[in-house]
């Protein structure tokens, strides 16, 4: 599958994907494409074509709770089939967006803790923002085409309070809920990360060249600026892009919720990069002990993902307030039960499941119980951002094979770009001042 090449030291090794490897990430996508015509003619043929199934959404919807109704009422038109395709592409593109990000906060969190252990897998996490600008373009077009289907707040009307639609909670928003100022802030979130992804990689490689303490010291201070910039913009972007969703209902925690679900997916994905590099002949300074300390990242963060979820149920559970409840009627029983088996795999697969395994030290130590752990974990938190948005715009009108297309096209097209950019530079930082550290790291 690989070779292992040898450049300007004797530590740099530099990626050389096989054709056959190029040609599986095109099958991934070949097969996405399938799954997605199946589930486009499967959703197309469903009821008409999507218009009654819009009237018995809203019967349903009613039954639900305020919230669903008023979504399904105000349905403006488009077919059943079209509408379920701006979901899951929004779905998937908050979902893989987020994962890109997080490739850059973990570079930056290891800079301003002067961490020394992950430098040898720092260009993975480099690698990983490559989705930033392909998912702020997927945003603007599917935000344009499909807003009325996303989202209620976009109607027409709705925050006129001489119109038949008005809705006074919506209109309340509306000073941070309108068009102009939210598609600012999408480009403002994106072009920060994006810009701070390019500006720590050109350091990085600049210092692979020259060397020196120079590089290292910029990178920090990079990095804190981004730090900050990011707690704001990432909580931010979860109210954005999946909290308006449900535009009537609200969480204080919901920003740190969304952050979980990336982090964990994003430590998830480096651990399974770093893994199959290992495998392949690449990365022969990752040892026993780096995979060690991403297990422990996925197990403690799983247990944090865990904390806040149980934190924010409690709460609304606890309160029992109708406006609060809602969003939880809807996934525990709500629209004839359609989401309640899922509700309860996110807690297995999420929490249970890695957990359990990951709880003795040596199976963070086994790159086969982390393989397994790291993709349930991943499977996991795509459904759970499922849960987070299809139920208010779908209704009872879900499904899962055109939604599973969508997410292997983009996983496909993913590691396309994510292992082109890893081949651009050595996979080992060699002038890192703290390689040395990293290549003999024990825990």
């Amino acid at each position: 599958m690989a070779t292992l090449t040898h450049h300007e030291s004797a530590t740099a090794e530099y990626l050389e994907l096989a054709p056959k490897t190029r040609r599986t990430f095109i099958s991934i996508i070949v097969a996405g494409v399938i799954l997605l015509a199946i589930g486009l003619i499967m959703a197309a043929m469903h009821i008409g074509g999507g218009h009654e199934a819009a009237g018995a959404a809203h019967g349903a919807a009613h039954a639900a709770g305020p919230e669903a109704g008023a979504g399904a009422a105000h349905h403006e038109g488009s077919p059943l089939w079209l509408k379920r395709l701006f979901v899951t592409l929004w779905h998937n593109n908050v979902f893989f967006v987020g994962v890109s990000a997080i490739g850059t906060f973990f570079v930056a969190l290891q800079y301003v803790a002067y961490a020394g252990w992950s430098v040898v897998i720092k260009r993975i996490n480099e690698a990983m923002s490559v989705w930033l600008l392909p998912g702020l373009v997927i945003f603007l077009a599917v935000f344009f085409l499909g807003r009325h289907d996303l989202f209620h707040w976009t109607h027409d009307g709705i925050m006129d309070p001489k119109a038949e639609n008005y809705d006074a909670i919506i209109a309340g928003k509306s000073g941070f809920l309108n068009m102009p100022f939210y598609l600012i802030r999408m480009v403002v979130y994106l072009g920060i990360w994006w810009f701070f992804s390019e500006r720590l990689r050109k350091i990085s490689l600049a210092e692979d060249l020259n060397g020196g303490t120079e590089y290292f010291h910029k990178s920090i201070n990079v990095a804190a600026l981004f730090l900050v910039l990011y707690a704001v913009t990432s909580s931010m972007s979860a109210w954005d892009w999946v909290m308006s969703v449900d535009v009537h209902w609200f969480s204080t925690m919901f920003g740190w919720y969304v952050f979980a679900s990336w982090w964990v997916s994003g430590i998830a994905v480096t651990t399974l990069t770093a893994i199959y590099l290992k495998q392949a002949g690449y990365l022969k300074f990752v040892n026993a002990n780096h995979l060690h300390d991403l297990g422990k990242f996925m197990f403690g963060f799983s247990i944090f993902w865990t904390y806040v979820w149980f934190s924010q149920f409690m709460l609304i559970w606890y309160a029992n307030l109708p406006e609060e409840a809602v969003y939880y009627n809807q996934r525990l029983g709500g629209f004839n039960g359609a989401y309640t088996w899922i509700f309860f795999f996110n807690l297995v697969i999420n929490f249970a499941f890695p957990f359990l395994v990951l709880m003795r030290r040596d199976a963070k130590r086994q790159m086969i119980m982390l393989k397994i752990v790291s993709i349930a974990i991943l499977i996991g938190h795509w459904s759970d951002f499922y849960l987070m948005i299809t139920p208010a715009t779908m209704q009872e009108n879900n499904g899962f094979i055109m939604e599973i297309g969508v997410a292997l096209i983009f996983l496909g097209s993913y590691l396309l770009l994510f292992t082109k950019r890893l081949a651009q530079a050595s996979l080992v930082p060699v002038n890192h001042p703290f390689l040395d550290e990293s290549v003999h790291h024990t825990t």
